[in-house]
């Protein structure tokens, strides 16, 4: 992992976390460990505690914008934590018409979130290729 501001407080999240029967925290760290495995990133980690705790991911090269994917744990309920994956709206597509899109929703641009409430191998497909797709692009972004 290239670098984690805040690192002590995602450290001490997830130390404290207990999962469910849904799983969400081993999703949140089988996305996370899979973005660590790319090159050329720059990790945020955003606490809200009671809202929610967002993992932002930029590639060094993007010179539009702060990120190019947010993973945020959902956090009203610390015994129900459910994730909400979110790009920007042009840096990814969605085929299968999953995700939701949120005019806006994504620090003031459209948006596409996809919501993960428990383990499922289809859906944690999905949304990792997005993130790839997203990765793809914004390494792109500073060419434009």
């Amino acid at each position: 992992m290239d670098a984690i501001s805040a690192d002590t407080e995602l450290d001490a999240l997830l130390a404290q976390w207990t999962d469910n029967a849904q799983q969400t925290k081993k999703v949140f760290h089988y996305l996370r460990d899979h973005l660590t495995r790319k090159t050329d990133l720059i990790f945020e980690f955003v606490a809200r505690p009671g809202v929610s705790y967002s993992l932002r991911a930029k590639h060094r090269r993007q010179n539009q914008r702060p990120l190019f994917a947010m993973i945020d744990i959902i956090d009203d309920d610390p015994s129900e934590r459910w994730l909400s994956v979110c790009f920007f709206g042009e840096m990814i597509s969605d085929p299968d018409e999953i995700g939701d899109f949120v005019p806006e929703g994504l620090l003031g641009e459209d948006a596409h979130c996809f919501d993960i409430e428990a383990w499922d191998d289809d859906l944690v497909g999905y949304v990792t290729a997005r993130l790839d797709e997203a990765y793809e692009k914004a390494s792109l972004e500073a060419a434009v």
